[in-house]
């Protein structure tokens, strides 16, 4: 299976993803958008007031479903917003590496994040927010936005990362392999790879597009415009297309 023949378009999704997208991903439509209803119907009897009220309650039903959100912090202080938040019962996600460094003359085994200054929490938005916005213990800490065209407005979004993303990015991470890649610059060749899912080695359950990069054939996990994660050499024949 030659990598050339499976390139295709880039597919994007509401959730700054790519195909296959999350369900459940908050609408990047406000309330009063999603209101586009005649005044009143004669065969219904809805009010535009009617259909209103139950589209800004889906809105805000949709805002209670957990998800996978990346968050930021200051100064490399990842660390101690994740313990701080796992302490208090939140499911996150800490991308780290182990590397070897000499330190006043002996080498130690120093851990250090694969994201500066970036982690994954599970939550709701509004669960999320009790942290993000506690400016007591953690000042430092924000949600890491996308930016979307409403209108003539530009809208900050806190980025929601699919499930599927999440556990490719977990199983790269855990393979731990040599020659990996992890970058916070856009790897254009991802993006126009085909979408494929790794169903057996090392790699077994990533998801994502295959391209080849720096001279080997690697399966990229395209974070929004954040990161991209990739895996070291995977052979086609542990490919299988998704289509």
């Amino acid at each position: 299976m030659k990598v050339d023949e499976w390139t295709s378009e880039d597919v994007h999704t509401s959730g700054g993803g790519e195909f296959p997208p999350c369900a459940g991903l908050t609408s990047n439509a406000l309330p009063e958008a999603q209101s586009t209803v005649s005044a009143e119907s004669s065969q219904t009897g809805v009010s535009t007031r009617s259909v209103h009220i139950l589209s800004k309650s889906k809105v805000q039903k949709e805002e209670e479903i957990p998800h996978w959100y990346a968050l930021r912090t200051t100064y490399g202080r990842e660390k101690k917003a994740y313990d701080y938040m796992t302490a208090k019962g939140i499911t996150a996600f800490y991308p780290t590496t182990d590397t070897v460094k000499l330190i006043k003359g002996k080498r130690k085994v120093v851990t250090e994040s694969r994201l500066p200054n970036i982690f994954f929490a599970y939550g709701t938005e509004e669960q999320l927010k009790s942290f993000v916005y506690d400016n007591v213990n953690l000042p430092f800490l924000r949600f890491y936005y996308r930016h979307v065209h409403v209108g003539r407005r530009i809208e900050k979004i806190p980025m929601i990362v699919p499930d599927y993303q999440m556990e490719s990015l977990k199983i790269i991470c855990a393979a731990d392999a040599d020659n990996t890649i992890v970058s916070l610059a856009e790897v254009p060749k991802f993006k126009q790879g085909q979408m494929v899912r790794v169903i057996d080695g090392a790699f077994k359950g990533v998801v994502g597009r295959v391209a080849r990069c720096q001279g080997q054939q690697r399966v990229g996990v395209i974070i929004g415009d954040m990161a991209t994660f990739a895996t070291a050499y995977v052979p086609s024949a542990f490919l299988k297309k998704i289509d």
